[in-house]
Parts: C-alpha cells; structure tokens; sequence
C-alpha cells in the first residue's frame, strides 16, 4: 500500500476521520471520512485520475492545491472534480474520467 500523504500543502495537517468505505471504478476502497480523495486513492495505491481526450494519456495528482486539472474525476455522476481538495465521505462513487465529461472514452 502506498503511503498516506500526512499534511495537504493548503488543507495542513488533518486528524483521521472515521474509516468509511467508498468505490473506485466499482471497487470497494478505504478511507478516512474529510481526508481529500487523493489521499485516500494514493494510500491504497490508485493513481490515475483521468485520461485525456485526445492523447488518452494518463494524469493523477499534480499540484494538489486545486489549481491544476490533473486529479479531475467523476465523483457521483458529477465530472470534473477537483479530488486533490474534495472531502471523502462514505458510500462515494469515484470513478476514472476520461476527457471532460463523465462519458467514457471512445478509443475509436
């Protein structure tokens, strides 16, 4: 499992929350309830975010202030969810977001 990210470069140094279960993709993941989503798919080792639209490149976490759109996802059916700065809360759908919209991604 990769490490905890101990303190946000904006949200500081954050106590655990109670550990709530979220999905990633459709699978069960753990985190802490108010950790930033990032964290929690960093600490269990997921690391790709979104793929771009037009050179179906992977992105994960960049700046993790919320300024870039690197860690952009689709968080219960919403796109474009900044996760770097957005609190985990139990029973989250997360999911893999591919360009700019919640649409999955025509390889065609």
């Amino acid at each position: 499992m990769a490490e905890r990210i101990a303190e946000h470069p904006i949200l500081g140094v954050q106590e655990k929350g109670t550990p709530v279960t979220f999905t990633f993709d459709g699978k069960e993941v753990q985190g802490y309830e108010g950790e930033p989503i990032a964290v929690a798919l960093k600490a269990a080792g997921l690391m790709v975010h979104r793929y771009t639209k037009k050179e179906h490149k992977p992105r994960g976490i960049f700046c993790a202030i919320g300024r870039c759109t690197d860690c952009v996802m689709v968080v219960d059916g919403v796109p474009n969810v900044r996760t770097c700065i957005t609190p985990l809360k139990a029973g989250m759908k997360v999911q893999t977001q591919y360009g700019v919209g919640a649409e999955p991604f025509d390889k065609q």
